[in-house]
């Protein structure tokens, strides 16, 4: 074998490589689903492909931070994540400036959030591999996990650094979305009536077949709709009421505008005029808008 040929090999396995690491063979049979879509499936979804990238920016101040899950609030129309490396709830505006960074005393290693309804968030914590609800308030300076309304325990302790990472707050359904990021790769429900957890958790679908990791969830209230977010694939995919892939897009440099790949995309989520942001480790900040056909 030449010396040409050799490299040529080399470069051919690498590809095959990242193609099976990023699931680009699930990615091109989304695609061909897109393109077969009807005017009617479209209108029935959020329909990702439409967004575009309106602003890219990194959020100063936050730099050594680890951003992880996003949740939008609609009481104070504002953003709230977290982060992974020192305890803190970081309320943003929609333009991505910090509001408020509020310490969460007891917590580890938190990896998601979600808002739900009369003032009550709930955190998921997965060196604790728990599910915290607690209350905050308008002037909330701390949280304290200890002073919770109630720790669910969510298992998979033996695995504490590939557990839940996506948590999302279905209102319609009365139910938290967790998604697991690895081993298994895998979408759950939580039952809860709005105060509380009341049941066990139960497996939704195994989302292994379209990306490689999962860290962030949403639901669109308008058709129930799930998000799921992949850092490692560097994708978005709207799932329809069956867990079933209806569309995508794709985190890369050069698409929908982006000026580069999202390096490490950890939390989504969806504004009440259905615009759509996103968090990267470690302070970025992404806010995509759905295109009319005149635009």
């Amino acid at each position: 074998m030449t010396l040409r040929r050799f490299f040529l090999v080399i470069v051919l396995l690498l590809l095959a490589l990242a193609a099976y690491l990023m699931r680009w063979d699930a990615g091109v049979l989304l695609w061909i689903d897109e393109v077969r879509a009807t005017a009617e499936m479209r209108a029935a979804n959020l329909w990702l492909p439409d967004y575009r990238v309106v602003q890219q920016s990194e959020i100063p101040g936050l730099e050594k931070e680890e951003f992880s899950g996003l949740a939008y609030n609609p009481a104070s129309n504002t953003l709230l994540t977290v982060s992974g490396k020192t305890p803190l709830l970081i309320e943003l505006s929609l333009e991505g400036k910090v509001l408020r960074s509020i310490p969460v005393i007891g917590a580890a290693n938190m990896e998601g959030v979600a808002v739900m309804d009369d003032g009550l968030i709930a955190i998921t914590d997965e060196r604790q591999h728990s599910l915290f609800i607690l209350r905050l308030q308008p002037d909330t300076s701390e949280l304290r996990t200890d002073q919770a309304l109630q720790r669910v325990d969510l298992g998979y302790a033996e695995d504490a650094n590939k557990g839940f990472e996506g948590l999302a707050w279905d209102h319609a359904n009365q139910r938290f979305l967790l998604g697991k990021e690895k081993r298994p790769l895998m979408l759950f429900s939580l039952p809860s009536d709005g105060q509380k957890v009341t049941g066990d958790l139960q497996e939704l679908r195994d989302l292994g077949d379209i990306m490689t990791d999962l860290t962030g969830l949403t639901v669109d209230p308008r058709s129930g709709n799930v998000l799921a977010l992949s850092q490692e694939s560097h994708l978005l995919v709207e799932l329809n009421q069956s867990y079933q892939p209806s569309n995508f897009i794709a985190l890369l440099r050069g698409l929908h505008d982006l000026e580069h790949f999202i390096p490490q995309a950890e939390g989504v989520a969806l504004d009440a005029d259905g615009n759509l942001y996103i968090v990267s480790e470690r302070n970025l900040f992404y806010v995509l808008r759905k295109q009319s056909v005149a635009d």
